[in-house]
């Protein structure tokens, strides 16, 4: 609900903060007196559009804040949720507007786009009357609402699971033809391609290995010339092998007679010609490992510049030309199974069509049969509030194929006629005002249990009634106020003596600044407002009486 809003140098209002608790809110005051401006205010924290003409004369920007309390599961924190934005058990909203008409915007002091703030108003606020609605109003939302007054949420949301199963099959159906036609127009020269990789047989990692040996074959004669100089230098009569072994049987006849000292200096040097062997050998094997056929870099040329070429042909990598090889030989067993793959996917298409279109059928039947309850129910309402000649009603319309959806297989939509023997029109289409703020009350009455918007406005929902017809909207509003917060701005004492709340909205003069205040009335305070709502401007003690019958409900 709303926990309260702060406005700060809208159009006549300086500085004002008001504090809201739940049920019935009634907003009165005289014409002109700013009743209006508190609904601009209200309008521009819950996205509106934003006009400098809302920035009061002489300030260099207008602020509204809203504050809201709200239970953990209400939609709006899982649209936070969706834009990575913090989340609290308080949401509070807030919009400024400078002189240019420049505006900006925060969620829980989180900068925000005006779309992302219009999309939490939605959710939080519903204004019925004289000036920009939503909810009720869109058209698009009237098949949700007839589901959650008939408790078909459960049931919607196993149509919706039966149509994304349905989807899904066709999706795989559509993906698998396309690959089909596409690899059909690509065959031959699919099957000359793998033809030439088959020929090729690449292998991962086979060009850098080639690569290398070329360098090796590429300088082997300056290689060979090192290693049997280094050869040469190890080994023969004058090498290292000689001349360890030497030194090593020479101080093994010493270590006797040196006490031990030699022992270690002996198995340095063992371990010395060991290593020097292990060292000739390697030379020995790299020597017989070089190439030394004229034709072998030539060879190894051909293999690698092969290699290359096909990668630059096919516009992969030389590594990668094995698992192109692999994809276009599938591609081609595709062709091959075709036939028994679309088969397949065709029958599962069927039978995920048939399993939604039973579904569907069966929510649409329970939707035409909540319709009617809906019609008599809100007809039950209208009664009462002059409106006895109107009729309501909710049309469940079957769609074509091509439109079918999660949502089902109809379109919902709530319709009105006005006088007797008029065609139904769409509830959106009729003029705003008072009519159409008494539908809004009826509808809301019936549905007051299956919305998770919390706060609703209605404007000037009396207009053009009296009497016991206003009585009948005051009890009304009154019973949406036992479970929502409503706030009603008001020109009828039946309608504001069954509030809970009294506000007045009043302008005060200083010099030759006019400003807008609202004040809290109670006891005595409230009689009077309510009394003069009953006489006009000169209040009678008739007037006063009247206005306790009212208070007491009496009226």
């Amino acid at each position: 609900m709303l926990a309260s809003l702060t406005i700060r140098d809208v159009v006549l209002i300086e500085k004002l903060t008001l504090s809201f608790r739940r049920g019935l809110c009634a907003l009165t005051g005289e014409t002109g007196a700013g009743k209006s401006i508190l609904l601009d205010a209200l309008g521009l924290a819950l996205g509106a559009r934003a006009e400098s003409g809302l920035v009061r004369h002489g300030a260099d920007q207008a602020s509204v804040t809203a504050e809201f309390e709200l239970s953990g599961d209400h939609p709006a924190f899982a649209i936070l949720k969706e834009q990575g934005l913090d989340a609290e058990e308080r949401l509070v909203v807030r919009r400024t507007v400078s002189a240019d008409g420049r505006s900006r915007a925060w969620v829980n002091d989180q900068a925000v786009g005006v779309a992302l703030l219009k999309k939490l108003g939605e959710e939080l606020v519903e204004v019925h009357g004289q000036f920009d609605t939503h909810g009720l109003l869109n058209p698009q939302t009237h098949r949700g609402v007839l589901d959650a007054y008939a408790g078909l949420s459960t049931q919607a949301a196993q149509v919706a699971a039966a149509h994304r199963a349905w989807r899904q099959v066709e999706d795989a159906r559509h993906s698998a033809a396309a690959d089909i036609a596409r690899a059909r127009s690509e065959e031959e020269y699919l099957r000359h391609a793998v033809a030439e990789l088959d020929a090729l047989s690449p292998k991962p990692g086979e060009e850098a290995e080639l690569a290398e040996s070329r360098a090796v074959l590429m300088h082997r004669e300056k290689l060979m010339d090192g290693l049997n100089a280094a050869y040469g230098e190890l080994s023969g009569d004058r090498g290292v092998e000689r001349a360890l072994a030497s030194a090593i049987r020479t101080l093994s006849r010493l270590a006797d007679k040196a006490g031990g000292a030699l022992d270690p200096v002996i198995a340095a040097l063992d371990r010395a010609a060991t290593e020097a062997a292990d060292g000739i050998a390697g030379l020995q094997a790299v020597s017989s490992g070089v190439d030394m056929d004229p034709r072998a870099l030539e060879k190894l040329e051909d293999r690698l510049f092969a290699l290359r070429a096909a990668a630059r042909k096919h516009g992969v990598a030389v590594d990668a030309l094995a698992a192109l090889r692999e994809e276009m030989a599938g591609r081609l067993l595709l062709i091959e199974d075709q036939g028994d793959l679309l088969t397949r996917l065709a029958k599962e298409a069927a039978v995920a069509r048939a399993a939604y279109h039973s579904a569907a059928e069966a929510l649409s039947a329970a939707r035409r049969e909540a319709s009617g309850r809906l019609d008599a129910a809100v007809a039950v309402e209208l009664a009462p509030l002059k409106m006895d000649k109107a009729k309501f009603r909710t049309l469940v319309e079957a769609l074509d194929e091509s439109e079918w959806g999660a949502a089902g297989i109809d379109r919902v939509a709530f319709q009105v006629s006005t006088n007797p023997g008029a065609p139904a029109g769409a509830l959106n289409k009729i003029a705003s005002g008072g009519e159409l703020a008494r539908f809004m009350l009826a509808l809301k009455v019936v549905l007051a249990q299956t919305s998770t918007v919390g706060t609703l406005v209605f404007d000037e929902v009396d207009t053009g009634i009296g009497g016991a017809v206003a009585a009948a909207v005051g009890d009304r509003l009154a019973t949406l106020g036992h479970g929502l917060q409503v706030l009603v701005v008001t020109h009828s004492p039946q309608v504001a003596a069954r509030g809970a709340v009294h506000l007045k909205v009043q302008k005060t003069q200083s010099g030759e600044q006019v400003t807008t205040g609202v004040a809290e009335l109670d006891g005595d305070e409230r009689r009077e407002e309510i009394a003069r709502m009953l006489s006009g401007a000169t209040v009678t003690a008739e007037a006063r009486a009247a206005a306790d019958s009212l208070i007491a409900g009496r009226g």
